[in-house]
């Protein structure tokens, strides 16, 4: 059974937030560029390996993140390293993790 102590009045006002939050990874790109950094720091290029993207399309990618404040950049020389910048957003892939890495009896069983 799914809890049904939800504070709606708090959620009520943060809908805006929220909405900007799942509408960001609601593109499957940047759905693994986001799993991927949950492991920590990584380089444009180490990203680039992991989610098989062009160099162009990544960047594009990552600039949405970015302007969601959902990932940060540190430069080193001319190396660029990205990191989720929102524990939120940690939380939300935990959760994501656990609703779909799963085997389907696992899953029903921990939402009854």
């Amino acid at each position: 059974m799914l809890a049904s102590n939800i504070f709606f009045p708090e959620l009520l006002a943060h809908t805006g937030q929220a909405a900007s939050l799942l509408k960001a990874i609601s593109n499957e790109h940047r759905l693994m560029i986001l799993c991927t950094l949950q492991s920590g720091e990584l380089s444009v290029g180490a990203l680039n390996k992991s989610v098989s993207l062009s160099q162009s399309a990544l960047s594009q990618h990552l600039a949405v993140l970015r302007k969601d404040n959902l990932v940060a950049t540190r430069r080193d020389s001319q190396t660029i390293y990205y990191t989720i910048a929102d524990e939120r957003v940690l939380v939300l892939m935990q959760t994501l993790q656990t609703m779909f890495s799963q085997p389907e009896e696992k899953r029903e069983m921990e939402l009854s």
